[in-house]
């Protein structure tokens, strides 16, 4: 059977004008939901970059109306090219002759795209006050696109926001794991469901690490995997979700205001930008990525990509969930104090656990390189997620059980009455202004990504206020 190189040489030397051989291919780290791979090949006697976006495991994936599938994406790209959106050019849509999965293969273009390293290089000094005003500008002209012409109407679903409520709410409860911050969070949402919006092209996910700079400005949009047709103001609040500044202190990317990306925005389209219609979908970027989150750890348990990373952003939920807190239920917590070992055994089970974690840092890391070097990386945070929990795991969950016991008098156990909690947050038993839930919740969430990330801007901020 031909290897994973060979088909794709005989791909590249067959539809890409002037190639003769594929060099050399590479996985690139990250890519949770989709691979993405840098091509090196020979065009014309010269060595040439190019890249190729495929579903995870070589898959062939039938379209779901949340993922519109890669052939579709390609469309997009084109599209928002033709808008005066900076794109790569797409050269070749993989077919299932060509036994390598859904995907395409486009130009390589030079840039930055890690979220952490915009926000902080000194490289991108220069450039970072421009970038909200920037992203306003390019989000208004995606909102332009005329989906008639490009015949993107017919291949794109129409999700109006209390429908793509409900469709996250139908997702989680599919999971069937009990998260009262998200059932509360749905609440609140319903509430504030907006009255009057616009239906276009929306993205989905434009944010901070889905594009490339460079030292002038923004040089390609990426990831369209899950665009669809709806309220545009869900790309602005998305923009803005906490899980996307990367430690940044500004809102809009971690690098700039609000004020700056909704001038851009108005500047193209000329329409005005209510900050509250953002704030909902703000409020909606953090509810829907904390579902997306239990969704990896979900994909990790059934397949078909097991790789260590799923499980890692399985736990990045609570990340989520304690921007939720900030926006909705902000107010004081009571941390979990680490009591310190008192287990005597030679060796002690954290000791173990440390033991392997060191050795990944010190050891195996250096040894690797690309993709498993990454991996490697989040096998040692999680392995952080573990010894952290040792600590003080026990006592949070003690903690989270009695006042529960106590709001509801009953001595059923955790898993019970956080099912019941659920239950009644759900059909409106308990009322989002409940003082003592959004106390529990508060405590609960905060402590939770204490363990989950304790380096996370939003934790900083729920404890600091």
């Amino acid at each position: 059977m031909p290897s994973f190189e060979n088909k794709l040489s005989e791909v590249v030397t067959r539809h890409i004008p002037g190639c003769t051989e594929l060099i050399a291919v590479e996985r690139l780290s990250g890519g949770a939901s989709q691979e993405t791979y840098r091509l090196t090949l020979a065009i014309d006697g010269q060595e040439v970059l190019m890249a190729m976006r495929r579903s995870p495991g070589g898959e062939f994936v039938e379209p779901v109306a949340a993922r519109p599938g890669l052939d579709v994406e390609a469309m997009l790209m084109r599209a928002a090219k033709a808008e005066g959106v900076p794109e790569p050019e797409v050269y070749y849509l993989l077919s299932r002759e060509d036994d390598l999965g859904d995907g395409f293969i486009m130009q390589w273009l030079e840039g930055e795209a890690l979220g952490a390293r915009i926000v902080r290089s000194p490289d991108y000094k220069a450039v970072r006050p421009g970038l909200a005003r920037e992203c306003g500008r390019i989000l208004a002209r995606i909102h332009q696109i005329d989906l008639d012409r490009t015949a993107l109407q017919e291949r794109l679903t129409i999700i109006p926001p209390e429908a793509f409520l409900d469709q996250m709410l139908e997702r989680y409860y599919l999971l069937d794991t009990p998260q009262p911050m998200i059932d509360y969070t749905a609440r609140w949402l319903r509430d504030h469901l907006p009255s009057e919006f616009r239906l276009t092209l929306v993205h989905n996910d434009f944010r901070n690490g889905n594009f490339l700079i460079d030292k002038q400005g923004i040089v390609a949009i990426l990831d369209w995997e899950v665009a669809h047709i709806g309220d545009p103001m869900r790309d602005l609040g998305w923009m803005c979700t906490n899980s996307w500044r990367f430690g940044g202190d500004q809102p809009v990317g971690g690098f700039g205001e609000y004020q700056d990306l909704f001038a851009g925005y108005e500047e193209v389209s000329g329409q005005v930008v209510d900050p509250e219609h953002v704030k909902f979908w703000e409020v909606f970027g953090s509810f829907w990525w904390s579902i997306g989150c239990l969704g990896m750890a979900e994909h990790y348990r059934t397949g078909p990509d097991q790789s260590v990373e799923r499980p890692a952003i399985g736990r990045r939920s609570s990340e989520c969930l304690v921007d939720c807190i900030n926006l909705i239920i902000p107010g004081k917590v009571e941390l979990v104090e680490d009591p310190g070992n008192i287990d005597e055994d030679m060796p002690r089970v954290d000791e173990l656990v440390l033991s392997v974690r060191d050795f990944l840092r010190q050891e195996v890391m250096s040894q690797l390189q690309g993709r498993n070097q990454f991996l490697a990386r989040v096998a040692g945070n999680s392995l952080d997620i573990a010894l952290r929990d040792m600590a003080t795991g026990t006592e949070h969950r003690r903690r989270e059980h009695d006042r529960l016991k106590e709001y509801f008098k009953s001595q059923d156990p955790l898993t019970v009455l956080r099912r019941r909690l659920v239950k009644a947050l759900r059909n409106g038993e308990i009322s989002i202004n409940d003082e003592r839930i959004k106390e529990h919740l508060r405590q609960t969430v905060v402590n939770q990504i204490a363990i989950d990330q304790p380096k996370y801007s939003g934790f900083l901020r729920a404890i600091n206020g």
